[in-house]
């Protein structure tokens, strides 16, 4: 027993002290808020233990370093006096104050090493965190107006992101809110699609409403939103043609194919017998028995039934401010319908597996021309999908 607790002692004090030697390295390279990190997390587990004694003297030792070497970079940035210094400042008060939580709880810390108590001088940064918060936000807001003020989409979408960082530190500052949504709207590229139909057919119009309707796109795209029809107070960047040139249906057509079929299938047994006509008998006294094989034959008449539609056209894309075109892409479809049904004579068990699949089927009225036009839209609209996404702004 002395043995195992020996060696569990041993265990733990190996543990300690690569802890010590971690904490210890941090401070050395200046890494001083993992030393706190390290060091606290140690002592909560029992500050009192002998074995994190080295743990205290390090801990104040990197606190004090800490601190100083924050206060003089606040110091220089207030000197500095630039906006992007403000969030600097802010930042670093709150690793002030978070030092001084973390540490708080655990005190006082008496080190034997030492023969006191550590000793960490707090302070107040209440007004200072208020302060540099307050300059903070007001850099961050004068930053996101002067980036609207530019009229750029590309300042728009900057000034966005900045008033998205201000309203995380200070929820409901001033217009926020409002100037937030208008960044947004100014920075959007608003897209107009056109469908245009060229082909001298009907295409139906609830293919087109389908064709239009982008929320069922799904190309969640923030800083661009696609049309369908003209929006008032809107100033329509780029154009999108959807082109339908061509719409070809082929005649309804059935045809009749005849197949004969023909098997050899087992057909009960018959008994072996020998020379003298008498039954053969196995080992146990059982008549051997011999399958009887029949042929057997049947005819199958299989009705196919076949409509075909093309759709064929392009995608152009135009800048509307310049009114010239920037691209174009080709975009077609063949929708088939098509369905096979089937009738024997003869023997069934004469007929494939697929035959007597074909057998449960039955005749189907034509889909009309509408129908087929707007089942061909729906892949006119996959593919369409695909050119929009990989042609996202």
């Amino acid at each position: 027993m002395k043995a195992f607790y020996l060696l569990l002692f041993t265990a733990l004090f190996s543990i300690s002290c690569n802890s010590v030697k971690r904490t210890q390295k941090f401070v050395s390279q200046g890494n001083y808020n993992e030393a706190i990190e390290l060091a606290t997390k140690k002592l909560q587990k029992d500050k009192g233990a002998k074995e994190y004694d080295a743990h205290i003297r390090l801990l104040e030792e990197a606190f004090l370093k800490a601190k100083d070497q924050d206060t003089r970079h606040i110091a220089f940035l207030k000197k500095e006096n630039s906006p992007a210094g403000a969030k600097e400042i802010y930042y670093t008060y709150l690793d002030l104050q978070w030092r001084q939580d973390l540490i708080r709880p655990l005190l006082p810390l008496y080190s034997s090493e030492m023969d006191r108590n550590a000793n960490f001088v707090f302070s107040d940064y209440s007004n200072d965190l208020l302060a540099a918060k307050d300059a903070y936000v007001k850099s961050l807001y004068q930053e996101a107006v002067v980036y609207m003020q530019r009229n750029t989409k590309r300042d728009y979408r900057s000034a966005f992101n900045v008033l998205c960082e201000l309203d995380e530190v200070q929820p409901n500052y001033r217009d926020v809110n409002q100037l937030r949504e208008d960044a947004h709207f100014r920075g959007t590229d608003f897209v107009f699609v056109m469908l245009n139909n060229h082909t001298g057919q009907f295409i139906p119009f609830r293919l087109e409403q389908d064709l239009l309707n982008f929320s069922t796109y799904g190309l969640d795209d923030f800083w661009t939103e696609y049309h369908g029809q003209r929006e008032s107070g809107i100033n329509y960047d780029l154009g999108i043609d959807l082109n339908f040139q061509t719409i070809q249906i082929s005649p309804e057509r059935i045809s009749d194919r005849q197949y004969t079929r023909t098997q050899s299938i087992k057909d009960g047994y018959d008994y072996r017998r020998d020379r003298a006509g008498n039954i053969v008998r196995d080992s146990l006294g059982n008549p051997i028995k011999i399958d009887r094989f029949i042929d057997v034959s049947g005819v199958i008449t299989i009705t196919t039934q076949q409509k075909s539609v093309f759709v064929g056209g392009t995608v152009v894309y135009k800048d509307l401010n310049k009114r010239r075109q920037l691209n174009s892409f080709p975009l077609s479809s063949e929708f088939i319908f098509e369905n096979a049904f089937a009738k024997y004579r003869g023997d069934e068990r004469a007929l494939t597996a697929e035959d007597r699949r074909l057998l449960g089927n039955y005749f189907i009225p034509f889909p009309n021309n509408e129908q087929m036009v707007f089942d061909a839209g729906q892949d006119i609209k996959e593919r369409f999908k695909v050119i929009l996404r990989d042609n996202s702004l």
